[in-house]
């Protein structure tokens, strides 16, 4: 007799139930949890926030809880970008010491150990956040002292592939830093297989403290990734974002930022490069809770073949958030007639005393440009490839860390050489 398979919310509520006993953490959190997602169940495009991401590849997927080797691992660890600096691995969810050197002048905790759900994030009207809550097993805690310059460190979340079994994981991960202090986080997300990646990260910066974060989402062509971030920005205090999405079938980061403190600053800048039938989403809110705070968006899409860019960005300016500096940006270069792009800017506006702006723009490659370096004798896959380059200069060069940023630029460059090949 063939056992029933379990597919969509069900399915993960089923999870739920088996593996509740041995999960981490307060047990009524994740029953709360629980009966929020089994209320929504996984969002679908009648949500305003999910009309232009359809999760139903997800939804008839049945996904089974991963089991790591350390064999498994040598050539994804490979594929990661080499950085001096501290590194915390998770593969498959899962905290690996033996991977890892941890940061000596940062305090880190497994939330496997010392289960934190946070305190910013609220599963009852965030149904991916639901799912985490329930399921979420290990993850990172990052705590930077008042004052401490943490310099980089770099977060690692690796996927095995599991023949047969497609696997599903839900870290868990905690960011925080006190009075004055700083860090630069880098977050790589490197796969091979079909798996679900769900992170939830809670993000809180103290007073004149400054969190520079970069991720760069290099998932298998065949893996889900739906990440969700809720960064909390105290008086003076600084958190400067930028998402790379390279891989994955489905991509999806979902940050809400809030300003909560007069004369805060947040950038959520990215960049989405896909190709095939790619589909990546950035989605952004806002929320100006303070008098002088400054908030810039500015997102760049390069689609290749039938891929699909999405962003939504959202800004909202309480009452009291006089003297608001608002500005979003959505540029977009489709390589192929095939490609696609969806772009819904949002500005909700109280305060009487404001300056928000936003603006998309859309096109190919400027056949004059191409034609002038093919005629100074530039090779046409090189002279395309300058262009694509200089498109996205300006936003790479806004990551303000030098080795980071040379980072990513090794992996735009080698996503450019996948396309041209």
């Amino acid at each position: 007799m063939t056992a029933q398979i379990i597919t969509g919310a069900d399915g993960f509520l089923a999870r739920y139930q088996g593996l509740r006993a041995g999960l981490p953490g307060d047990l009524a959190t994740r029953d709360a949890a629980a009966d929020a997602f089994r209320r929504s169940g996984l969002p679908g495009r009648r949500v305003e926030a999910w009309k232009y991401t359809d999760l139903r590849p997800i939804a008839s997927a049945a996904f089974h809880e991963s089991v790591s080797l350390i064999s498994d691992c040598a050539d994804l660890l490979a594929r990661v970008p080499q950085i001096d600096a501290p590194r915390l691995v998770f593969v498959d969810g899962r905290f690996r010491e033996d991977l890892s050197v941890s940061p000596s002048r940062t305090l880190f905790t497994r939330f496997a150990d010392r289960p934190d759900f946070g305190a910013l994030i609220r599963p009852d009207n965030a149904p991916m956040v639901a799912l985490n809550t329930m399921l979420a097993e290990d993850g990172a805690g990052l705590h930077v002292p008042v004052g401490l310059d943490a310099g980089v460190v770099h977060l690692v979340n690796l996927a095995t592939n599991h023949p047969g079994a497609t696997t599903d994981f839900h870290p868990r991960h905690i960011i925080s830093l006190s009075r004055g202090a700083k860090l630069t986080l880098l977050e790589t997300a490197i796969g091979n297989g079909t798996y679900l990646h769900a992170p939830v990260t809670e993000i809180r910066v103290a007073d004149g403290a400054a969190l520079t974060h970069v991720r760069l989402q290099h998932e298998s062509a065949a893996a889900f990734h739906l990440a969700t971030l809720y960064a909390d920005v105290a008086e003076h205090g600084i958190y400067d974002s930028f998402t790379l999405h390279l891989g994955a079938r489905m991509a999806r980061t979902e940050i809400h930022a809030r300003l909560a403190g007069p004369n805060a600053t947040t950038h959520l800048n990215g960049v989405q490069l896909l190709a095939g039938s790619q589909h990546a989403d950035i989605t952004t809110v806002v929320r100006h809770d303070a008098p002088n705070g400054t908030s810039r968006q500015t997102v760049k899409n390069v689609l290749a073949g039938r891929s699909r860019g999405v962003f939504q960005g959202r800004i909202e300016v309480a009452r009291a958030a006089q003297k608001t500096d608002g500005y979003q940006m959505s540029q977009t270069l489709l390589l192929s007639p095939d490609a696609e792009v969806d772009t819904k800017p949002e500005l909700e506006i109280f305060a009487d005393d404001v300056k928000c702006s936003h603006g998309a723009t859309i096109g190919e490659l400027d056949a004059d440009q191409l034609f002038y370096l093919r005629s100074r004798g530039i090779p046409d896959a090189e002279a395309q490839s300058m262009l694509v380059r200089a498109f996205l200069a300006e936003a790479l060069d806004a990551i303000s860390h030098d080795t980071v940023r040379a980072a990513l630029e090794t992996e735009v460059a080698g996503w450019w050489e996948r396309q041209a090949a």
